[in-house]
């Protein structure tokens, strides 16, 4: 009987202690052993000139399931996670039927367990009429915790109002996730909205309108003494204020909002329409300074698939939204060779960031009882981004034909190979995730 079920062999690891050659031990789905591994092993793999990278958990995902399966599913989601190096996912509740009560959620969970690729967790949306619920429901396997829309969504996930905000942050004890936009301006400003000009989005939905929210949802949470994330965040104004609130706060930032900026209307036109939106070079600048000076926690995708025909129509009856999921590591790890942000900030904002805001059990970084999920990395590689290379069953990225340097080359989840080399190895591995709160 061997030792150890694997073990990689000579990468550069990158953890909370540094970088440094290291070997990792696997047994049973666990790492147990770090540094010089001398022991034998089912399977042995040299990963000499690789770095290997906590397993990289994007906390922002939305993968339609059930409802809105011809743009995506729980499957198809996944697979695009894990051929991006992505070992888990958190994700959304505005499916249909929405994940707002324990049937759906354990639907979820049901339709996620030993099909989806990757491990996972489900938020649960917090709304005005299930807020009784859900003091007991952010405590089931497998939940991130709630989520909450105060702008940007239609139906009863909507909770605009301060009241509504207020009585579900009384409701519960652990961090709830908020998409902050004012949803009382966006309704006054409509007519601001240009037909056929997707570029007037970000007029429509403007830094005002985000940080107008923002600032409530700060209030609401020092007045009822409980912990939000600020999703998405797009506007310098609101990195400078939550760096007055830690405390309270934390704060996501995603890729797109990192990379792309006002003349990426005139390239990819409704393709690039978000909410909150792309906005301009000076926002995407304060955005970096946010990630520079620690102020951003975590890194999400906002993956948001919707397909061409929902894309092409013409604005603003065009669906907000673009993959994400899988370009997330290749997009940021270019950003690291480009020396925008160190390779460690990146395992931060990626890895132990989650693990750190949100209390995922054993995962998050590199250490002896830790989950084996790793992300494995050759810093090196070029390669283009083509849509023909993205898994999501939307079938387009809005970074076709954009060449990065660095690239995902292992997914390894619970010491499952499951990506390796561009090939699917080991499909359907995908567990939920435990939280220490929730345990």
């Amino acid at each position: 009987m061997a030792q150890y079920d694997t073990i990689f062999k000579n990468a550069t690891v990158v953890n909370h202690d540094g970088e440094g050659l290291a070997d990792i031990a696997v047994k049973n789905g666990r790492i147990v052993a770090l540094g010089n591994v001398t022991g034998d092993a089912a399977e042995v793999i040299d990963c000499t000139g690789l770095h290997i990278l906590p397993g990289v958990i994007d906390s922002q995902v939305h993968f339609r399931e059930p409802g809105l399966t011809h743009k995506e599913d729980l499957e198809s989601g996944s697979l695009a996670a894990v051929m991006g190096g992505v070992t888990g996912v958190f994700e959304m509740p505005n499916t249909n039927p929405l994940t707002t009560t324990r049937e759906t959620f354990e639907a979820k969970i049901a339709a996620g367990t030993n099909r989806m690729h990757c491990d996972f967790a489900f938020y649960i949306g917090g709304t005005h009429d299930n807020v009784g619920e859900l003091a007991e429901l952010e405590k089931l396997p497998g939940c991130a915790g709630i989520k909450v829309f105060m702008g940007s969504s239609t139906g009863s996930l909507l909770v605009q109002d301060d009241a509504g905000v207020e009585a579900i942050l009384r409701a519960i004890s652990r961090r709830a996730a908020f998409h902050s936009e004012d949803e009382y301006m966006l309704e006054e400003r409509k007519r601001l909205r240009v037909p056929g000009d997707p570029s007037s989005h970000p007029v429509w939905r403007s830094p005002e309108v985000a940080m107008s929210c923002t600032t409530r949802l700060v209030n609401l949470a020092r007045k009822t003494g409980k912990r939000i994330h600020v999703l998405h965040i797009s506007t310098k104004e609101e990195i400078v204020y939550l760096a007055d609130h830690k405390d309270v706060a934390s704060v996501e930032v995603t890729p797109h909002h990192l990379t792309l900026d006002e003349t990426a209307y005139d390239r990819l036109g409704t393709y690039v329409q978000m909410n909150p939106p792309i906005r301009d070079a000076v926002h995407r600048e304060g955005i970096w300074k946010g990630v520079s000076n620690g102020v951003a926690d975590v890194l999400g995708s906002d993956h948001a698939p919707h397909t061409r025909e929902e894309k092409d129509h013409p604005y603003p009856e065009s669906h907000s939204g673009m993959t994400g999921v899988q370009t997330l590591v290749p997009t940021m790890l270019d950003h690291v060779n480009a020396g925008k942000l160190s390779l460690q900030r990146f395992v931060d904002m990626s890895s132990h960031g989650p693990n750190r805001i949100f209390g995922i059990a054993n995962k998050g970084r590199i250490a002896v009882g830790y989950d084996a999920d790793l992300t494995v990395v050759d810093m090196k590689r070029r390669e283009t981004i083509t849509n023909e290379w993205i898994k999501s069953r939307a079938g387009w990225t809005p970074y076709d034909g954009v060449t990065v340097t660095g690239w995902p080359v292992g997914t390894v989840v619970r010491g499952n190979r499951v990506m390796w080399d561009g090939e699917l190895v080991t499909p359907h591995v995908g567990q939920p995730m435990r939280f220490i709160e929730a345990l």
